[in-house]
């Protein structure tokens, strides 16, 4: 069990009929402007890692999308290939613990001096440029363009129950937890933003949300 505190009770809601038609569509232009305007740059940047690393371009993930749903997640590569997870895991350990012990004097929550990300990856993260090919999953209907991020398996399983009703949403390459803060945010903070999301989810707080994310990439904080 983790030392995350189950959430106040909250009304599980899913978007009505017309809202869902409405964000689905929002995403199919955004997604399709997107990619036609960043093809070039996507390409650039393929070539880029691969000439720069061993491996292939293009890294591929399961998480879990709406209803514990696994899908297939694309990014670009940023570590070197075939690297463990054992280090993610257990900073997730410690940031789910009760007396996380991470932040340190910058405030960050985030893994820093990680030895598995790339020179070239670490530009791609800082740029949120690494999130790019998700507009493909935004595509096919597994990602939306605003939502909570997608979890990995094993980082729900930690969660526990307290995880449950975030997977009431799409999720998203950008949401409101990555507009309030992000990396300064702990897990509790994040997730309680994740579950406020679920529960004022329209398509004008997509769009807000959206509006906020810009400033957020310029100033190189990553998504």
């Amino acid at each position: 069990m983790t030392g995350i505190a189950r959430p106040s009770a909250r009304v599980r809601t899913r978007p009505v009929v017309g809202r869902r038609v409405a964000k689905r569509v929002l995403d199919l232009v955004v997604a399709v402007a997107c990619l036609t305007l960043a093809g070039p740059a996507m390409l650039v940047i393929a070539t880029i890692v691969r000439a720069t690393t061993p491996g292939p371009a293009l890294f591929r993930q399961i998480r879990l999308g709406r209803d514990h749903r696994p899908f297939l997640m694309y990014k670009f590569r940023t570590m070197y290939d075939h690297c463990p997870d054992d280090i993610h895991r257990h900073y997730m350990q410690r940031l789910l613990s009760d007396n996380p012990e991470v932040g340190g004097e910058s405030g960050l929550y985030k893994l820093e001096a990680d030895p598995r990300i790339t020179r070239v990856g670490r530009f791609l993260r800082r740029t949120s440029l690494d999130e790019l090919p998700q507009l493909v999953n935004v595509l096919r209907g597994e990602m939306s363009l605003v939502g909570p991020r997608p979890m990995l398996p094993w980082e729900a399983d930690l969660c526990g129950p307290p995880c449950r009703d975030r997977f009431l949403a799409v999720p998203g390459l950008t949401g409101l937890a990555q507009t309030s803060g992000r990396n300064r945010l702990t897990m509790r903070q994040t997730l309680e933003l994740d579950l406020e999301y679920v529960e004022r989810q329209s398509l004008m707080f997509d769009l807000l949300i959206l509006l906020r994310t810009v400033p957020a990439v310029l100033a190189r904080n990553g998504l």
